[in-house]
């Protein structure tokens, strides 16, 4: 006969019942935490490779600046250099191509007792005919005063404007595939009343002077006035740039037919019409034309931020390209 316990009976009626989503629950929270965790030490894996990439930065600026300044410091120790003055880009007022941008460097490189020779690296398919004037008449003017040679390097292009200021060197050196020449005078416009017409459009200019808008687009063309600008502006001013590298290269220019037409040449026959003088690049000219190893370029003065930041950008620039090319 089975006897009744009390404690039994209470136990069955006092334990909880158990509740089947708890255990769903718990694996949420669970779950929950342990993104946190991962969240937060990924987090804190930036945070370390953000503050990795300042030091390199800083470390990088530091070595530039470093290079920098030793190259000044070597300068200050009179350590002879061929002067390096770069020409890159279109030539016009305002830009680091115009003559108040080069011109005080061209001064600079003068002066400097060790400085034996300048050498302009240039890769530019010209701009204004004023500014290559006045860059032009600075190197001939320097030349003068400190009897002191001065070459020209092309790179890819050297043309129009940027053969204006060439013709100032004592010679000319480019690549055999270089485009050289290019010795003439253009005005760029265009007019579309045709168009206008068409469309609806009626110009409603107003000008005090007969001959004030002859090159406005939006009205008819004027051939009077085409005629006198063409005549008294670009004629003239082509026959500055004529009179200009007939002075500049001598002897040494064989005026064959389409010479002074705009036309341009590479450089292995450049050489024959005697717009250039041989075949080389910077290294060669420097080491046999100047017999030195050492060249300094001239610059303008950048802040100091400036210069980090430019530097670091054409580096970074250069390693990813080169990055991104071997990933090919």
């Amino acid at each position: 006969m089975e006897q009744y316990n009390p404690w039994t009976e209470n136990q069955m009626v006092d334990a909880p019942a158990k509740n089947p989503k708890q255990p769903a629950a718990l694996d949420r929270l669970a779950d929950a935490a342990d993104a946190y965790v991962k969240q937060e030490r990924w987090s804190r894996r930036w945070t370390n490779v953000l503050k990795a990439m300042v030091v390199i930065y800083i470390l990088v600026s530091i070595v530039m600046l470093a290079g920098f300044f030793s190259s000044n410091e070597k300068e200050s120790l009179g350590v002879s250099h061929a002067a390096v003055i770069k020409i890159n880009g279109a030539i016009m007022a305002g830009g680091r191509t115009s003559a108040e941008a080069i011109n005080p460097l061209l001064r600079e490189a003068f002066e400097s007792s060790s400085a034996k020779a300048v050498v302009l690296y240039m890769n530019s398919p010209g701009g204004s005919p004023v500014q290559s004037a006045l860059i032009n008449d600075e190197i001939t003017r320097l030349k003068t005063l400190h009897d002191k040679p001065v070459y020209v390097v092309a790179e890819d292009i050297c043309a129009s404007g940027c053969y204006y200021i060439a013709a100032a060197a004592d010679k000319i050196f480019a690549n055999k595939g270089s485009i050289i020449g290019s010795i003439g005078v253009r005005f760029d416009s265009f007019g579309f009343t045709d168009l206008m017409d068409k469309v609806g459009i009626e110009n409603r200019s107003m000008t005090a002077g007969e001959y004030k808008s002859f090159i406005n687009p939006f009205g008819a063309e004027d051939p009077e006035a085409k005629k006198f600008f063409q005549q008294r502006i670009l004629e003239r001013t082509h026959q500055q740039f004529i009179e200009v590298v007939r002075r500049g290269r001598g002897d040494r220019l064989n005026e064959v037919e389409g010479v002074f037409s705009g036309l341009v040449w590479l450089g292995d026959e450049a050489i024959e019409i005697g717009l250039i003088d041989g075949l080389g690049d910077l290294g060669s000219v420097v080491r046999d034309e100047i017999g030195l190893t050492r060249i300094r370029e001239y610059e303008q003065k950048r802040s100091f931020i400036e210069h980090i930041m430019g530097d670091l950008v054409s580096e970074t620039a250069l390693r990813l390209s080169q990055s991104l090319t071997g990933l090919k």
